[in-house]
């Protein structure tokens, strides 16, 4: 009678639990509210557009961030890469033809609004916003949310830029499906970003030609005193069906070794700040050995500018030599133990390409500066 008893609970729980309906970023709704975590948008729903959005969402770990319990960068900037590659992928597969894999061509300036800790649970969402014939732009947004309490924050916003590419062919890039605008404005706005995006790629494609050379006994404050480099070796779980690296695995090793660099400058607790546009210049295959070099460029009384340079060497290929796959510039915040910002040490430039670089970094902060105070100001 007892099994007998059970059985028939669990039918009921099992009834019950057939009823749930999921909802995209919500998890079960009505009685069953909270039980499942959010969910991805895995199909065509009639209020969206067919394959429009995508929303993905995980708890934060301790192995997401660091001593101080912030979440790292870098973390976050593999999930938005992951929903973009998802949304662009699903995309460029929704009308018969070739089968394909959209590749990261370019990451957008992405500012982290405000940190984000352990336990807390990121919601990213994605949404495809412009299709040119070759590539296609994807716009994210993470929440976070204290499980707790139930606030949640808006924490960064970033655009995406993927191109298409043959299962059969890696080297052929398909024909994207066009998308449907519900006004004229937004595919004109959208040409608008697409011009401007590749001509600022065209002209950083060949920019930072050098690579960061070690020196022994360096002084404090010195560009070469907090330059750091980290090597990985390309494995299987980095890599996408084509069996070219991630644009999110790369995104998070860059954030690392800036984060090693900024920690080296100013000894405190440090987090992102932004990240200027990420341009992937050329893709990196399985088996390759990569090194990933950061070095200080500009500081200001609050912040430091970090280069990232990524080089692969296809040490399995002898008839391909070193190249430059990917470069971006890192913006670091310094805090203390109560999470307000701290004086950063001024940086010291020794040679004239440091001091050259100092200028353009500091050039990019005061543009960066102009902006943000105008859009700060306000509308009459």
């Amino acid at each position: 009678m007892k099994l007998l008893a059970r059985v028939l609970r669990l039918c009921e729980f099992g009834r019950q639990a057939s009823s749930r309906r999921l909802v995209a970023g919500q998890g079960c709704v009505g009685p069953w509210r909270g039980c499942c975590a959010p969910i991805q948008v895995v199909g065509p729903r009639a209020d969206l557009p067919p394959c429009g959005a995508c929303i993905t969402g995980r708890i934060m770990r301790p192995d997401d961030a660091n001593v101080a319990g912030n979440v790292h960068g870098g973390t976050i900037l593999k999930m938005i890469e992951e929903a973009g590659a998802i949304i662009s992928t699903r995309h460029c597969n929704s009308q018969n033809g070739e089968r394909c894999v959209a590749a990261l061509a370019r990451v957008e300036r992405t500012d982290f609004l405000s940190p984000m800790c352990i336990g807390e649970v990121a919601h990213v969402s994605a949404e495809i916003t412009y299709t040119s014939k070759h590539s296609v732009e994807v716009q994210v947004n993470v929440m976070s949310e204290n499980i707790l309490t139930g606030a949640k924050k808006l924490t960064n916003k970033a655009t995406l830029w993927y191109v298409p590419l043959s299962l059969k062919n890696v080297d052929k890039v398909l024909e994207v499906p066009p998308v449907v605008y519900s006004r004229q404005e937004q595919e004109e706005e959208g040409r608008k970003r697409y011009e401007a995006q590749k001509l600022e790629r065209m002209e950083t494609k060949w920019r930072n030609g050098d690579i960061v050379q070690p020196v022994l006994n360096p002084e404090p404050n010195t560009v070469s005193y907090s330059q750091s480099s980290l090597i990985h070796l390309v494995g299987p779980s980095d890599c996408t069906l084509h069996g070219f690296v991630h644009g999110g695995v790369t995104m998070k090793l860059m954030d690392e070794v800036a984060g090693i660099v900024a920690a080296r400058h100013c000894k405190t607790n440090i987090v992102t700040a932004s990240v200027d546009a990420i341009n992937f210049h050329d893709k990196i295959r399985k088996g390759c050995v990569i090194t990933i070099s950061g070095r200080m460029t500009f500081t200001s009384n609050k912040s430091m500018e970090i280069e990232v340079l990524v080089d692969a060497d296809p040490v399995v290929d002898s008839s391909q030599k070193r190249y430059r796959a990917a470069s971006a510039f890192f913006t670091y915040v310094s805090l203390s133990q109560e999470g307000r910002s701290l004086p950063v040490p001024q940086l010291v430039p020794e040679t004239e390409d440091e001091k050259k670089r100092f200028e353009e970094g500091k050039g990019r902060y005061l543009q960066m500066k102009a902006k943000r105070q105008g859009h700060a100001e306000p509308q009459p």
